[in-house]
């Protein structure tokens, strides 16, 4: 495995959301408002079209046009990780591509949906990826929403294919893999947290940081979170932790990322709450409840500010 920087690709990375106006059309300026807030507010990293992103939604197109919006926003300030992967090795080539003149810094790449490759295939797919770029890659494991594992042995073929693999994001309700991760890859090996009720336990055993949606409306609380774990401070991670447990539990109210759409169109981080077919915005019930959330996690109602 490479070597990588030590605080590079460690802390808090957001996935950040894709704004989308009336009419259907990205809403690049509200796009624009949500990277920099999350910036300014002590992220250590972020991620672009993530799962909360909409990425099915979006065209290749798009895809890289955020990107390119991201990271002349960041201007050097934090790292950037694109995450680049789709249904098909080719479509995955042309984000990667784009992520990569773009400027990214890292990819993170999505096990391919409904099709459910067999395990040699996937490491083949995984080996090639990393062999057309110089940049650290990730593997985004998400076998709820994606419909397939990594196994121990495929990710031990991948990483001695293709030493530029250099970790995870891990959103399975599992902490065992994590730690077997850890214990046969070393240290060195990131691992993300992509579920929010996992993010102290796991940051406790090794993982080097957070994924999480929660992290677009609280992104300084998950930044403080990942620092008291890493300075072993686990009074204070723990006292975070319980603070987040209701807005972390709020996500999944709806199917992601509705709530936290919904949620940002309140505190004014978004102009419109609207999402592309099929997904939908909050219903009646679930707004309210949502509003109830808010109000507990003292997070303040306001309206997107147009710029001159």
């Amino acid at each position: 495995m490479i070597k990588l920087k030590k605080n590079f690709l460690r802390g808090s990375y957001p996935p950040i959301i894709t704004p989308f106006k009336s009419n259907g059309a990205v809403d690049y300026d509200s796009f624009r408002n949500c990277v920099d807030f999350s910036i300014r507010n002590g992220s250590h990293g972020l991620l672009i079209s993530g799962t909360t992103s909409e990425p099915s939604t979006l065209t290749l197109d798009e895809r890289i046009q955020l990107y390119k919006e991201a990271i002349d926003v960041n201007k050097g300030r934090i790292p950037m990780v694109c995450a680049t992967g789709s249904q098909s090795e080719a479509e995955t080539q042309v984000l990667s591509d784009g992520a990569e003149k773009a400027g990214a810094d890292a990819l993170l790449v999505v096990t391919p949906y409904y099709i459910r490759p067999p395990q040699r295939g996937l490491a083949k797919y995984y080996i090639n990826v990393c062999k057309r770029t110089d940049l650290p890659v990730m593997i985004y494991h998400i076998p709820g929403r994606t419909a397939i594992n990594v196994t121990m042995d495929t990710l031990k073929e991948i990483t001695a294919a293709a030493p530029n693999m250099v970790g995870m994001k891990h959103a399975v309700n599992d902490l065992g893999f994590c730690t077997h991760m850890i214990k046969e890859f070393g240290p060195e090996w990131r691992v993300f947290v992509g579920l929010e009720d996992l993010s102290f336990p796991m940051l406790c055993v090794g993982a080097c940081g957070l994924m999480n949606a929660v992290g677009n409306l609280q992104p300084k609380k998950l930044s403080q979170m990942c620092e008291a774990v890493d300075a072993s401070d686990l009074k204070r991670a723990k006292k975070l932790h319980y603070e987040l447990t209701e807005l972390n539990e709020s996500v999944f109210f709806d199917t992601n990322p509705i709530p936290i759409k919904y949620m940002m169109w309140r505190m004014g981080l978004i102009a419109k709450n609207n999402h592309r077919l099929p997904m939908a915005p909050a219903g009646a019930e679930v707004a309210k409840r949502l509003d109830g959330v808010m109000k507990r996690a003292g997070l303040k109602r306001g309206k997107l500010k147009k710029k001159k």
